[in-house]
This record gives C-alpha cells, sequence and structure tokens, in this order.
C-alpha cells in the first residue's frame, strides 16, 4: 500500500472489557511484533485496572499502552476517577479523550474534552482526541458541520502532531459492523486534515488522523489505503492478537 505521509497509528481501545488473563492477547501482540515489526506505532488502551500490568507485560515489545479517559485536575476527591498524571506514572503514553461513548454516556461537552486534551499534554501524554457524528446528524448531511464544531471546540490551542491524535469514528458505525463508503471516509478525512492545517499549519499537516467504527482484518486495508487515514483506532476487534494483527497487517513492510 502507500506509505502514508505520516507514520501511522494503530490503537486498540479494550472499552470496559478485560481481566488479568486477557493480557495474554496483548502479549501475543507483542511476541509476533517482535518477530514481524510493524510498518506503523501500536498501542493498546486497556481499563485502568489492567494498566500497570499491561505496561510490565509489554516491557519488551514495542507495544504502547495508553488510558481511556482522564480527569481534567491532578489530584483531588474526585472518587472513582483517574488523572493523566496516574496514566502517565502507571507508564500509559497516551490517552483517548472524547469518545462518542464519554460524549452520550456522561454528557461531556467539547470544552470538556479540550480540558481533558490540556490535562493530558499536561501530564506528558499524548491525547487520542475523537470526534463523528450520530446516525441523525448524518441522515440530515451535517457530518462536516458536526465534525469541524468537534474539532474547533475540542482541540486545545497547544495541540501539536507529537502530543495530539485526532480520531474520526462515525458514531452510527462503532459495533454495528457498519462502515462509511471509502469515498465517504476520504470526505471527512480531507476535510479535518483541511482544517487542521488551517488551524494549526504545518502542525497541523502532521498530525494523524485515525479511522474507528467496525474496523477489521476483512476492510482495514482498504481504509488504511485512503489519503488522510493514519491509521486505526480499533474496538472489539482489538480484544483478539488475531485479529488486531489482521488490521495492524495492513502496515507490514
Amino acid at each position: 500500500m502507500t506509505e502514508p505521509k505520516v507514520r501511522a497509528l494503530v490503537a486498540g481501545n479494550w472499552k470496559m472489557n478485560g481481566l488479568r488473563a486477557g493480557i495474554a492477547e496483548a502479549e501475543a501482540v507483542g511476541r509476533a511484533l517482535n518477530e514481524t515489526p510493524a510498518g506503523a506505532d501500536v498501542m493498546i488502551c486497556p481499563p485502568a485496572t489492567l494498566l500497570g500490568p499491561m505496561v510490565a507485560a509489554l516491557g519488551d515489545s514495542t507495544v504502547h499502552v495508553g488510558g481511556q479517559d482522564c480527569h481534567v485536575n491532578v489530584s483531588g476527591a474526585f472518587t472513582g476517577d483517574v488523572s493523566a498524571e496516574m496514566l502517565a506514572d502507571a507508564g500509559a503514553t497516551a490517552v483517548i479523550v472524547g469518545h462518542s461513548e464519554r460524549r452520550s454516556l456522561h454528557g461531556e461537552l467539547d470544552r470538556d474534552v479540550r480540558a481533558k486534551a490540556e490535562a493530558a499534554h499536561r501530564a506528558g501524554l499524548s491525547a487520542i482526541v475523537c470526534v463523528g457524528e450520530t446516525a441523525g446528524e448524518r441522515a440530515a448531511a451535517l457530518t462536516q458541520t458536526v465534525v469541524s464544531r468537534q474539532l474547533a471546540g475540542s482541540l486545545p490551542d497547544g495541540a501539536r502532531a507529537a502530543n495530539t491524535v485526532v480520531a474520526y469514528e462515525p458514531v452510527w458505525a462503532i459495533g454495528t459492523g457498519l462502515t462509511p463508503t471509502v469515498e465517504d471516509v476520504a470526505k471527512v478525512h480531507a476535510a479535518i486534515r483541511k482544517a487542521l492545517v488551517a488551524r494549526f499549519g504545518a502542525e497541523g499537516q502532521g498530525m494523524r488522523i485515525l479511522y474507528g467504527g467496525s474496523v477489521k482484518p476483512q476492510n482495514a486495508r482498504e481504509l488504511m489505503a485512503v489519503p488522510d487515514v493514519n491509521g486505526a483506532l480499533v474496538g472489539g476487534a482489538s480484544l483478539k492478537a488475531a485479529d488486531f494483527l489482521g488490521i495492524i497487517a495492513a502496515y507490514q513492510p
């Protein structure tokens, strides 16, 4: 496939799945990539309970570990929350913020996502900032409007290619088995790139834009070949080593 302009990233979001026994799947990914290096960076974002153990288990591999969310504060009386500094202390190198499930189920607004991205940067983490439209917004031909609004409101002014990744995840495609057409993905990613360059200049040109939403081994190569698709944010398919490696294979040299 055509070499991407920036080094791609394939990140697996385990969501609220996984016990200690599941770390074996991550270890299998690490071993496979030690034997056959991928042409992309690889990351797994497990639930917070597994973050430390996974960092330890993957210590000899090239697989990075990230968090799934963070609080905006460094510390405090926020029962059940985890700060970006805590994630970094546990060995994370990045954190997902603004995932559609956080926006819809927890009522997070663009300004909340922006604050979390700023917290990630404060802690030395990369922020993987998610954007995407719902089925209703797509039906109303509002995809571009929604994504543009989310980008403007969710990305902090300090976003740079080295500390920020944008993940386009059409909400209607997450976990449904449905995917946009290659043409639809290309159109949205091109618009995202244009917005990033308009706001951040050369830094925007270098920011990675991931596609997420029912990515699987069968469609990964086609999706990853789309211009301005610099990798994938993978959900359920990242829980099993064979499936995740099948997606990573889209970037095998």
